[in-house]
């Protein structure tokens, strides 16, 4: 008898089946590979696209940020030299004033620091000047004139007015590297605080 005769069949379907489970496995096509890139690939374009949009959309970036500054401080000096007519406490005047020499000053003092950072005060975005023009504060003042109201309503939409610019320069001076600009938001802000704090002040004691 040949000793193959006596060998039990299970035996030899195990031996086949594990013969099967350890031999490499036959490369599959090669599809999902290629898949596999066209997706990264895709992602990577995707994100690439998404950054360049945010690069040149300019959308609350600083030189938007430097022009909202310029176009705001220009109007409220509008606003502060129309309104000297209208005060009638002789306090609230001379504050008032003094707001308008700074602002006169500031205006004038901007436009180097800004010329330094690609931002000309005479070549600004017109949707930006519209926007800070003033023209809802300009309302708002035009109905306290009418409600014989107008030096306590003046005095706190000013103080909150001078509120705004103190935290876009703040915003300004974290984001800009510039020395002069620097300068100029430091100075700005130390000089608005007292005219600031005089506004509120007025309006505490008369509101």
């Amino acid at each position: 008898m040949y000793p193959d005769q006596n060998q039990n069949p299970n035996q030899q379907q195990y031996s086949i089946d594990y013969l099967n489970e350890i031999a490499p496995q036959q490369p599959k096509s090669g599809m999902s590979n290629k898949l596999f890139l066209f997706v990264v690939g895709g992602g990577l374009l995707l994100a690439i696209a998404v950054g360049l949009m945010l690069l040149t959309s300019g959308g609350g970036g600083p030189k938007e940020q430097m022009q909202t500054l310029a176009a705001r401080l220009q109007g409220l000096q509008t606003i502060a030299s129309d309104s000297q007519k209208t005060i009638k406490s002789g306090e609230l005047r001379s504050t008032n004033s003094n707001l308008s020499i700074l602002l006169a000053n500031a205006n004038r003092d901007i436009a180097e620091p800004l010329l330094n950072n690609g931002v000309d005060v005479k070549k600004m975005d017109k949707a930006i000047i519209t926007k800070e023009s003033g023209e809802e504060l300009k309302k708002t003042l035009e109905d306290a004139r009418l409600n014989a109201v107008f030096d306590r309503t003046y005095a706190r939409e000013m103080a909150y007015q001078l509120d705004t610019i103190a935290a876009l320069m703040g915003d300004i001076h974290e984001n800009t590297k510039s020395k002069s600009l620097k300068e100029f938001l430091i100075n700005t802000d130390k000089n608005l605080q007292p005219i600031k704090k005089q506004f509120t002040d007025f309006n505490a004691a008369n509101g």
